[in-house]
């Protein structure tokens, strides 16, 4: 997180990872076309040899409060999935606030899966960071698919930690704006324990967060959109394991 508070503006980064072709590309494109041209920047590609690395701001939000105006300026990275690209993803995940892990439901695409949840906690340790500490939401793409793992299994897998779980067709859009809106809140919630943003700057969690989905054309309210998540322990439950 980068905070000014001489121009009242908090900076946050959420990062988007996991295997090859999960749909973290998708994801990002889908959420940049939700937003609305003036409330978002440029979506920026940066080309590797077999993979790219994708990152777009949603523009300063500004909200009220009773000390002034107070601006929100998110910033949202993709990391290429390869194996070999494993320096870039360390280097992309420094100075994270928050991590969408995006899972490929296809059952052939378990151990794949799995070994981004390593590389994730691996990558996030080599920057100082246990990944018990990092707000992180998990995504199961792909629920269009042939020979994906059951509702009745992500279920289970949900079950087993506080990570919250949401089931996804990113191509058509679907779930893609509740996995966003629970990081940004969990992010939020994680920020304001540690550095008491809510005090400090005299603002209101929930409206921060109403602000943001509502850039992105949501108006359903955003508790609603976070109660899609199958699983989600409070905030201190030990990590589950790799999905």
């Amino acid at each position: 997180m980068q905070l000014d508070f001489a121009s009242r503006e908090i900076s946050i980064k959420l990062v988007y990872y996991g295997p090859a072709l999960s749909g973290k590309t998708t994801n990002l494109v889908a959420l940049h076309g939700r937003a609305g041209a003036d409330a978002r920047g440029r979506l920026m590609t940066l080309e590797t040899q077999d993979d790219r690395t994708l990152f777009f701001d949603l523009l300063p939000l500004t909200f009220r409060s009773k000390d002034g105006d107070v601006s929100l300026r998110i910033k949202l990275f993709t990391v290429p999935g390869q194996p070999i690209h494993a320096a870039t993803r360390r280097l992309v995940l420094q100075g994270a606030d928050g991590v969408a892990l995006i899972a490929d439901s296809r059952v052939s695409e378990t151990q794949r899966n799995a070994d981004a949840f390593l590389d994730l906690r691996q990558n996030l340790r080599d920057n100082g960071i246990e990944i018990s500490k990092m707000p992180l939401v998990i995504q199961f793409n792909k629920r269009d698919l042939p020979d994906i793992r059951s509702d009745e299994e992500l279920a289970r897998l949900a079950a087993r930690g506080k990570e919250p779980v949401f089931r996804a067709v990113a191509t058509r859009g679907i779930g893609v704006v509740e996995t966003f809106v629970c990081l940004l809140w969990l992010t939020w919630r994680s920020l304001d324990q540690s550095h008491q943003l809510a005090r400090k700057l005299s603002i209101d969690g929930d409206d921060l967060v109403s602000t943001a989905a509502q850039q992105l054309g949501v108006t359903t309210p955003f508790r609603e959109l976070i109660a899609a998540r199958m699983g989600g322990r409070a905030a201190g439950a030990a990590p589950g394991g790799a999905p």
